[in-house]
């Protein structure tokens, strides 16, 4: 049995999800279920009797032990984060308390189910660290893209707070002996995407004839992972990762933002035309640029590929294809997730 947190969310719902169809072994799933969290994402395993989902928070120190206890996991894989960066400019508390103490509960109650462990369920015990390119900063249009070895330099909240618990991460395994594994991915995108991220936002607004708003002058770069090659590596990793280490999760897809906005308006013109016959690119607004707003992420993720054989399936053209498809197919479930205070939300960030 493996023991998943913030499994509700985007990357935790398709990791579980995805997990369920490779294998039988059953997933314990917590998750908070705040504006992000959504149980109609897992909404196909009602009834399947290897998902147990308890609502409960990384830093209830006691129901996270109670559960170790009773389930007794070999592993853990820690998803659970507020991950939006806007957000974490707005209200940065909220960051510090899931993402740092959160992260810190989470690792006292492992590292004591862990200390109780013997023969080979302790040699074989993992957890793993679901962290976010971000913690490296900005990189110039010429650099290197981050490796593993980059010098951690967060510019936001957000990812301040993701590298304090990547530290954590990182400490308890030196100081301990916990063994640990921390991935560092980039941006992704794929299903069950809430939609105040850039692709399910521009799908979604596009087909209800809003505007489409684009940070800035749109040239920002980032690397584009589709969220199931994403899931697969962290299979891998968790399998065959060396305890201590971190892995670089990437697409190899550097593209600037108004590329990506660009792709989706030409994917839904061909799969979903407007009734005008007017392309969906006449839809989009440029906005006053996101403070502090990163230039540019890209993953080095040869790592990964050179010791645990692992590579991206998707190229960015049938990844996002995939994506605008499965937004097309999946209306109701887009409709469910906005709710009045997304709708808030998006008014007032989103101002020009």
């Amino acid at each position: 049995m493996i023991f998943v947190t913030g499994g509700a969310g985007f990357i935790g719902a398709n990791f579980v999800l995805d997990w369920l169809v490779e294998n039988d072994e059953p997933v314990v799933n917590i998750d908070k279920l705040t504006y992000a969290g959504n149980l109609e994402s897992l909404a196909s395993l009602q009834g399947d009797k290897r998902h147990i989902f308890v609502q409960g928070d990384i830093g209830d120190a006691d129901l996270i032990t109670r559960l170790l206890e009773k389930y007794q996991p070999r592993a853990v894989i820690n998803f659970a984060a507020e991950s939006h960066v806007d957000r974490s400019i707005h209200g940065p508390e909220a960051f510090v308390q899931t993402n740092v103490v959160g992260t810190f509960h989470l690792l006292e109650a492992v590292r004591a189910y862990w200390n109780e462990l013997e023969g080979d369920s302790k040699a074989d015990f993992r957890l793993l660290h679901v962290s976010t390119d971000e913690v490296y900063g900005s990189l110039a249009k010429d650099d290197p893209a981050f490796s593993e070895t980059s010098r951690y330099e967060p510019n936001s909240p957000y990812s301040a707070s993701k590298a304090a618990s990547d530290h954590l991460v990182r400490s308890y395994h030196h100081t301990y002996g916990l063994p640990v594994l921390t991935t560092n991915c980039s941006n992704n995108y794929g299903p069950y995407h809430f939609p105040e991220k850039l692709i399910p936002l521009i799908i979604v607004n596009a087909l209800a004839g809003k505007s489409l708003p684009i940070y800035g002058d749109g040239q920002q770069i980032r690397d584009w992972l589709y969220v199931k090659d994403h899931c697969s590596a962290i299979r891998r990793v968790l399998a065959a990762g060396t305890t201590g280490e971190t892995y670089n999760i990437g697409g190899w897809n550097e593209k600037p933002n108004i590329d990506i906005v660009n792709t989706v308006c030409a994917l839904l013109d061909e799969l979903r035309p407007r009734t005008d016959n007017q392309s969906y690119t006449g839809q989009i607004t440029f906005v006053t640029d996101r403070l502090g707003h990163d230039r540019r992420y890209a993953i080095d993720a040869r790592k990964i590929e050179r010791e645990l054989g692992w590579k991206p399936a998707e190229t960015f053209a049938t990844g996002i294809r995939k994506t605008v498809q499965w937004y097309l197919d999946n209306h109701e479930w887009t409709a469910n997730v906005q709710s009045g205070a997304y709708r808030d939300w998006m008014e007032t960030n989103y101002q020009n």
